[in-house]
């Protein structure tokens, strides 16, 4: 049975007397959490609170962008091995807006990856398309080649030992929503792609839906086949919002067990 995820992306949100709240309901979240599992991606400030506050509960943390540089001249940037000494468990690389607003190509989501892996942490890859490339029919190519892209840079092993998460980055903060249905197909779309390479790894690969999971939506979307949890934006920022949604999540884990 494949992994049930839920991933909060705070993005650049929060303050050190206002996380406490959500990380104490994170926890206890986690804590009702019977296979699913939840974890907080933060802003790096907060990477210290954060694995005080999670260290001895069932909630995992990690970063929501990452450098594919070891160490080096790059003011500004933060390593895989930063990250690993304040125990985080997963990084979020090639993120849409990385992508839109800092010119990330898939050649450096792929690097990015690879650094994660080489550390020991999870990946949690993003693809998904635009407005205007859903529009032209170019949604399978274009998430196509962001899979090839990692998974030539990674392989099969890799990709073992990572996660997917599809962002329809036209119903994120547009008014428009993607269906359950429209989500399931791109899901499977992405599995059927890992399966050309190995049916196994296909089978076991997490893949998470990103395009505004709500409270009010997860239990649908949690339903369809393919979508094994979601990469959860501004309703991580609602404590209660969160835990309905990890919690819908666990719901269909052990259904489907």
């Amino acid at each position: 049975m494949r992994q049930r995820l839920v991933a909060g992306n705070w993005k650049m949100h929060g303050s050190l007397p206002g996380n406490q709240t959500l990380l104490e309901a994170a926890a206890a979240t986690a804590g009702r959490l019977r296979e699913a599992k939840c974890v907080l991606c933060v802003p790096f400030p907060y990477l210290a609170q954060v694995q005080g506050a999670l260290m001895v509960t069932r909630a995992a943390w990690g970063a929501q962008n990452v450098s594919h540089h070891p160490k080096g001249a790059f003011t500004g940037e933060v390593s895989a091995a930063m990250l690993r000494e304040f125990g985080c468990t997963y990084v979020i690389v090639g993120h849409s807006e990385r992508r839109s607003l800092y010119g990330e190509d898939d050649s450096t989501v792929s690097l990015k990856a690879a650094a994660v892996l080489a550390e020991g942490m999870r990946p949690i890859v993003c693809v998904g398309e635009t407005l205007s490339q859903r529009e032209a029919g170019d949604t399978e190519q274009v998430i196509g080649n962001q899979l090839e892209a990692v998974m030539d840079r990674i392989g099969v092993q890799g990709l073992r030992k990572s996660v997917v998460a599809y962002e329809p980055v036209w119903a994120i903060g547009t008014g428009r929503t993607a269906s359950p249905e429209q989500a399931q197909a791109v899901h499977a779309f992405i599995r059927s792609s890992v399966a050309q390479q190995s049916r196994e790894t296909a089978d076991a690969l997490p893949i998470l839906y990103g395009g505004s999971v709500k409270a009010s939506n997860a239990v649908g979307l949690f339903e369809m086949p393919d979508i094994d949890g979601g990469l959860i934006g501004g309703a991580s920022l609602d404590a209660a919002e969160f835990s309905a949604i990890c919690l819908a999540a666990d719901h269909k884990t052990v259904e489907r067990a």
